[in-house]
């Protein structure tokens, strides 16, 4: 049975003043994908991640999403400022602002918010860390608890944008195995831009390769096997 739809680019063009900097890019995310976003710095990921987002408009062509995702459901994790890394507020704070968008006009977080920010600081191991400041943790610390913020605002896709950035091999593995939890026996649909090829590409079903010479998008194994692809491959020992 074919998994249903989240989100779909048909034929699009993205770009900031009437240039383009994507074109004719088609690509759909379903229920539980795990697609990994590579290219040159400068390809254009960023400004794919803003379309995907609905931050920036098509200049032609459609992005399409399913109907929970109009509703902004969608858990966005952003490379950090150094500024963010030192916002001063407790981890409780930082992970209950991601149900801002379900907040509304009411002054409060409902107890079922709450509950949620509860729920999802426990399946990311942080806890006991809710009283602490953020910007005392560690960067894997960090990640995780804005990845619990970016659960408390996701349905069904957590989009992220370098995750990895910054972290030790011991926090990225960590990380990296959260989100094939999350993927895999929560059925979270998962989008990563990354430059961390190796362990990106052994997680990823499917790889959207950006390049100036147009784009791939397939498999892992075929992109590991494309001449964007061949280049990364992994020597073995």
């Amino acid at each position: 049975m074919e998994r249903p739809e989240l989100l779909s680019c048909r034929d699009v063009s993205l770009g900031y003043d009437g240039q383009n900097v994507l074109t004719h890019l088609n690509l759909t995310i379903r229920a539980g994908d795990y697609l990994c976003v590579v290219g040159d710095n400068g390809s254009g990921k960023s400004t794919l991640l803003r379309g995907l987002l609905g931050l920036l408009p098509p200049q032609s062509g459609e992005i399409w999403r399913a109907p929970e995702l109009r509703r902004g459901a969608i858990g966005y994790l952003p490379q950090q400022t150094r500024a963010q890394r030192d916002f001063p507020a407790t981890v409780y704070e930082v992970v209950l602002s991601g149900c801002l968008n379900q907040k509304g006009t009411r002054f409060f977080y409902s107890a079922a918010q709450k509950s949620a920010a509860l729920m999802n600081m426990g399946k990311l191991g942080v806890l006991e860390l809710k009283d602490e400041s953020y910007r005392s943790l560690s960067g894997g610390q960090q990640q995780r608890v804005l990845l619990a913020r970016a659960l408390c605002a996701a349905g069904r896709l957590l989009i992220l944008d370098e995750p990895i950035t910054g972290l030790d091999p011991a926090a990225a593995q960590d990380l990296y195995k959260t989100l094939s939890y999350l993927n895999e026996k929560e059925g979270m649909a998962v989008v990563m831009v990354t430059h961390d090829l190796g362990p990106a590409l052994r997680q990823a079903r499917t790889v959207l390769h950006i390049g100036r010479g147009g784009f791939f998008y397939g498999t892992a194994a075929d992109y590991l096997a494309s001449p964007q692809g061949r280049r990364f491959r992994e020597v073995e020992p």
